[in-house]
């Protein structure tokens, strides 16, 4: 319980991953809503007697379970669950449609590969229907009340310096869903950065003002706790229950980030993560191989008919697949192998990143680039133990040392191997500049310090909105 009587949990740590709060409680609703569905539906189509619906379908409850998780995980899957969802209605009821129609497709697998468990043309399409009403529906509420301040934590900034000067970053109301910043606190010798007028000047001690403000959560953000830091006033708030946070946490919780303006060693040193060990190294390998091998038993039929799309445009003696130096795990190099996407003679002058509307990009490349097809050769580097099915995306080392020069901690996100997914592609379009790598950096950083077999498993069902949408193909 906070000074203000609140008790608001913006976000939930599950296996050292931030899962906003709002979001998994709509999850769980719309989980409700679906497997409700099956039982409407069953209602609907067995309306005259609903006992028949157990003697010709089966008992409901399981079908309901899976028909809900089959689709909550689509909705997953097109972003429906990001907080930094921008969307309105109409864009997210279209997200919500792909869903379905990559849920029923799902289920249609499912039904074949166990066919005891299906229920009827039928009941299906009334449960989707009634299931895409349902779901519209609370969607529309849920956007109605998320940015309200009953479900907002209210945050008060201590500093007004340089630090607290990131803060301003967060401009768009998708930024700050589950908190508002009710101001920032001016420190007695720092030299102000942020608009004046959201500076809190104190007229009392700062535990009194945080109740009167109905503070849930400080977030300290001081240029130098050396000088005049109210170390003991900190300590009566966070005993009277006001969470204190420093900055960098709090925008890692936020953001999903690690803010490189912020970062220093002794909080790398000292902040959970960044742990390995034998058994997390061995159950990524099962995985790696595993997810490696079904994805190429289901591909095997599409990179066939790009090798010879490749081929018929080229020419039959121009190189299908590309190898390229890239930096691995620990900063090793190995031979990264593409689809090729470019012309023969792309790099006849050096290597150079890829820009928007690359002129050396080929007809065929300009589509397995959209939609990721060109990566799919690196299912062999996956399975020879050179990357990851997830993980930062592997670097050429030319820019490797041109970044390492100008961009901090850049070499850090070595300590992992590379991945064919990662969680930097999610959050942040293609990089081709000194300052997007730093950017794609942070959310590098950020992964390598949480990483974990839940979090990859989430990078990877996420990883199929960008496909379909083609986000951040170049």
């Amino acid at each position: 319980m906070s000074g203000g009587g609140r008790t608001i949990v913006p976000a939930v740590r599950i296996f050292k991953h931030h899962i906003r709060t709002p979001f998994l409680a709509l999850a769980g609703v719309e989980f409700l809503i679906l497997a409700a569905s099956i039982y409407a539906a069953a209602k609907i189509v067995f309306w005259s007697d609903f006992s028949e619906a157990y003697l010709y379908v089966g008992p409901l409850f399981p079908r309901a379970v899976i028909f809900a998780t089959v689709m909550v995980i689509a909705m997953f899957a097109m972003g429906l669950y990001q907080a930094d969802l921008r969307e309105g209605l109409p864009g997210i009821l279209l997200r919500v449609s792909i869903s379905f129609i990559l849920g029923i497709i799902t289920l249609a697998v499912i039904f074949y590969v166990y066919p005891g468990i299906k229920f009827g043309r039928g009941i299906m399409g009334a449960a989707v229907f009634v299931g895409y009403l349902g779901v519209s529906f609370a969607r529309a509420i849920f956007l109605h009340t998320i940015d309200s301040n009953a479900l907002r934590k209210r945050v008060l900034v201590l500093g007004a310096g340089k630090k607290a000067a990131a803060f301003l970053q967060l401009r768009r109301r998708s930024d700050q869903r589950g908190f508002h910043i009710v101001g920032f606190v001016h420190i007695t010798g720092e030299a102000n950065h942020v608009d004046p007028a959201r500076i809190i000047h104190l007229d009392r001690p700062l535990p009194d003002k945080c109740r009167e403000l109905e503070i849930d959560e400080i977030i300290v953000a001081v240029d130098d706790r050396r000088k005049n830091f109210p170390i003991e006033e900190l300590l009566d708030c966070k005993l009277y229950g006001i969470d204190v946070l420093d900055a960098l946490s709090f925008f890692e919780r936020e953001t999903g980030k690690i803010m490189l303006q912020l970062l220093s060693p002794s909080w790398l040193i000292f902040s959970e993560g960044f742990r390995k060990g034998t058994a997390r190294a061995y159950a990524e390998r099962v995985f790696d191989v595993s997810m490696s091998l079904a994805l190429l038993a289901i591909t095997w039929p599409l990179m066939l008919v790009t090798a010879l799309a490749i081929a018929i445009e080229s020419g039959w003696r121009a190189p299908i697949l590309y190898r390229q130096v890239r930096v691995g795990a620990n900063g090793r190099p190995f031979q990264l192998l593409k689809f090729r996407s470019m012309r023969p003679d792309a790099e006849q002058d050096g290597a150079k990143w890829a820009q928007k509307n690359d002129s050396r990009v080929t007809r065929v490349g300009a589509v397995i680039r959209k939609f990721r097809i060109d990566e799919l050769p690196q299912l062999y580097n996956i399975l020879r133990g050179d990357m990851s099915f997830v993980g930062p995306r592997p670097e050429r080392p030319e820019f490797v040392r041109q970044l390492s020069e100008c961009i901090s901690y850049y070499d850090e996100r070595h300590r992992v191997k590379p991945g064919l997914a990662g969680w930097a592609q999610l959050r942040y379009p293609y990089g081709s500049s000194v300052e997007d790598a730093a950017e794609k950096l942070q959310y590098d950083l950020y992964y390598v310090k949480n990483h974990s077999l839940l979090l990859d498993l989430l990078i990877l069902i996420q990883t199929a909105e960008v496909v379909l949408f083609g986000k951040g193909a170049r």
